[in-house]
C-alpha cells in the first residue's frame, strides 16, 4: 500500500513539474490549484515539502524568463 501511495504521489509531483515548466505559471500556488482542477486529489501531500515547492518555483521563474 505504501508503494501505490508513493507512485501516486511521485506521479502528481511529475505532474507539477510538467505544469511549472510550461510557463503559464507564476509559483507553487497556482500550479498546486491547477493540480487540484485536474482531478488530483492528493496535490496537497505532493507539495507539502519545502523541496517540491521550491522546485517547482524554480522551475516557473526559469520558464517564465523564456
Amino acid at each position: 500500500m505504501i508503494y501505490g501511495d508513493d507512485r501516486s504521489l511521485q506521479a502528481a509531483r511529475a505532474r507539477a513539474y510538467a505544469l511549472a515548466e510550461s510557463g503559464r505559471f507564476d509559483n507553487g500556488n497556482a500550479v498546486q490549484q491547477a493540480l487540484i482542477a485536474e482531478g488530483w486529489s492528493n496535490a496537497g501531500r505532493a507539495l507539502e515539502s519545502d523541496y517540491a515547492r521550491k522546485a517547482i518555483g524554480e522551475r516557473c521563474r526559469a520558464a517564465r524568463a523564456h
